[in-house]
């Protein structure tokens, strides 16, 4: 009995303590800035502050080249048998600058198709400069008979490609997954012309 009691007299101390240590973390952040306030140490909290007749500046982002443009076309092509298209053919960008830009698909056929798309870059160097954020040829997709899509790539040309680079060209080849679509006949003369093994 006198255990349980000196247990319930533990408890509610450690309840109060939490309660106070609560209430001082609470607390702590109108404490804060009134004494940033009175003193001035918090100098950046200053530009938080709206001043009347000033309008705001947004800080400049760094990583974007502005004294550069490239100009980006991009190119569809379908191995199979519907619409694939980017919304817009040619877009000028800074290096740096984030970019989004739409590709649209339509199943034209009367059964479901699963498909995929694989990049490529012209010129070949520009591919390892090309960072794409988000991109529908991440992964495969099911599309229904006549369903439409809208798929955006983001994407951010790296400022360290070369200066001689002005225009970059990226292409798409849509193509169905384990579909009708007849895989590339491989060449007779490549399979007979092999030496023999010794």
């Amino acid at each position: 009995m006198v255990i349980k009691r000196e247990n319930l007299k533990m408890v509610s101390k450690l309840g109060v303590i939490v309660l106070a240590m609560f209430g001082f973390g609470y607390a702590l952040v109108p404490i804060y800035q009134a004494i940033c306030e009175m003193t001035g140490i918090n100098v950046l909290a200053l530009g938080d502050k709206k001043i009347p007749g000033a309008t705001p500046k947004m800080p400049a982002n760094t990583q974007v080249d502005i004294t550069r443009s490239i100009t980006v076309e991009f190119d569809s092509n379908a191995r199979g048998p519907w619409h694939f298209k980017p919304a817009q053919n040619t877009l000028k960008v800074h290096p740096g600058e984030l970019t989004t830009v739409m590709y649209e698909f339509q199943n034209t056929q009367n059964r479901t198709m699963s498909a995929q798309a694989i990049p490529s870059y012209a010129p070949s160097q520009a591919g390892a400069y090309f960072n794409k954020l988000e991109c529908f040829c991440f992964q495969q997709y099911t599309l229904a008979p006549g369903e439409k899509k809208q798929w955006p790539v983001a994407f951010v040309i790296d400022p360290k490609l070369s200066k001689d680079v002005t225009t970059i060209t990226l292409s798409y080849t849509f193509f169905e997954v384990g579909g009708r679509t007849p895989a590339a006949p491989q060449s007779s003369n490549a399979i007979d012309n092999k030496a023999p093994s010794i």
